[in-house]
């Protein structure tokens, strides 16, 4: 296997740790979070100067046809600076739906509009005690007239609070848990009988918890085929979860280094502690798991793009190292900085609590580890 990044993508990578190097200092990113819709408009608005929003979409709806190892590279960057803005949400679920499902008339409408930063999305796949099973889906859709009516809830949509356009997944068919009967809906975020209760999440970001109460939907709003679309949400989230993997592993290496650095500056006993042998075996358990994590992440989105059940067992295989390792990893680093590792006003913290919430989204290392078995 070639491991090495084409000419391709190791421009995009100097150019998003440029990015990062320049907009994203610690105290950048606070600031960024207390912004009215917790990000940066100047910074979205780079993203699509600089062609990243293009990334993920196919040369024929007018992308860039980036591959998962092309977005791998991007988030891995993304995951150094702890960035905000919603590209998951709006660019790999939101536009990857679109581009999957959707008609020549409904790409044609929101794909540029998302490429060119003038629109944002948000997908609203999760419900409460669904326990990461996509198919557990109690919002339901009715026929009236010419189009739908669209009733329930929706729990923790990211991006769900700035977002003009919401992807509504809702049972037309089938029981509650059926993988049949799932259709998805384009829904209008001002539409009537829609509200929404925003709220920042743990890690800096932001989310909102959805009702929809006789929403009505016009038949042109229907994305994809009348109870069919659960194959499409299957893989859609399955790329957005090799993202979420590839930010961790950049969260990762900045605590694994962090922590080593500090550990050479840190003076107890009259010298460094990095020089006591259990804190230096503790830093070789931390370089470990980081290595192990990040070897897993090149074969997944190797797999990915190869596609096939393969690709979805190195996925969950890397998600439970993810999971496991960012939890040592980010309980080592607080430990070893001592009580500041504790402070809001040491970065520390912040990426723990990213790389907490990464384990806990599209499924944690227990339901991965389930998924893992049954696809062997």
């Amino acid at each position: 296997m070639d491991f090495n990044l084409s000419e391709d993508q190791t421009l995009l990578k100097d150019s998003v740790l440029r990015f990062v190097a320049d907009r994203y200092s610690f105290d950048d990113r606070r600031r960024y979070v207390t912004l009215p819709q917790g990000f940066d408009a100047a910074n979205w608005a780079t993203f699509a100067e600089l062609g990243w929003l293009m990334l993920p979409f196919a040369e024929a709806d007018g992308g860039l046809g980036g591959t998962p190892i092309d977005l791998m590279v991007l988030f891995e960057a993304f995951g150094r600076g702890l960035v905000v803005e919603p590209y998951l949400p709006s660019i790999v679920l939101s536009g990857g739906l679109i581009a999957a499902l959707g008609n020549g008339a409904q790409k044609e409408r929101y794909l540029p509009a998302l490429m060119e930063g003038r629109m944002l999305a948000a997908t609203a796949c999760m419900e409460a005690g669904a326990r990461f099973n996509l198919a557990e889906i109690t919002c339901t859709a009715r026929p009236d007239g010419d189009g739908w009516v669209l009733d329930g809830a929706k729990s923790l949509v990211l991006n769900g609070d700035s977002a003009s356009l919401l992807l509504i997944p809702a049972r037309t068919g089938g029981e509650r848990r059926d993988t049949g009967g799932i259709s998805l809906f384009l829904v209008d975020a001002t539409a009537p009988g829609l509200t929404r209760r925003a709220y920042p999440t743990l890690d800096g970001g932001r989310a909102a918890d959805i009702t929809l109460s006789g929403v009505r939907v016009r038949a042109d709003g229907v994305l994809g085929p009348i109870g069919g679309v659960y194959p499409a949400l299957s893989a859609t989230i399955e790329r957005a979860t090799l993202a979420l993997c590839a930010e961790a592993v950049g969260a990762m290496d900045v605590l694994l280094w962090s922590t080593v650095d500090y550990s050479r500056t840190r003076v107890q006993f009259d010298q460094p502690i990095g020089k006591f042998q259990v804190i230096q075996h503790r830093l070789v358990d931390l370089y470990i798991e980081y290595e192990q994590s990040r070897s897993l992440l090149l074969l997944a989105a190797m797999r990915l793009t190869e596609g096939g059940v393969e690709g979805s067992k190195a996925l969950s295989a890397l998600k439970v190292q993810v999971g496991k390792a960012g939890r040592f990893i980010g309980q080592q680093a607080v430990q070893l900085h001592g009580g500041m590792g504790m402070t809001d006003e040491l970065n520390i913290g912040h990426y723990f609590k990213r790389l907490t919430a990464i384990d806990a989204l599209f499924g944690n290392v227990d339901h991965h580890l389930k998924r893992f078995a049954s696809l062997a």
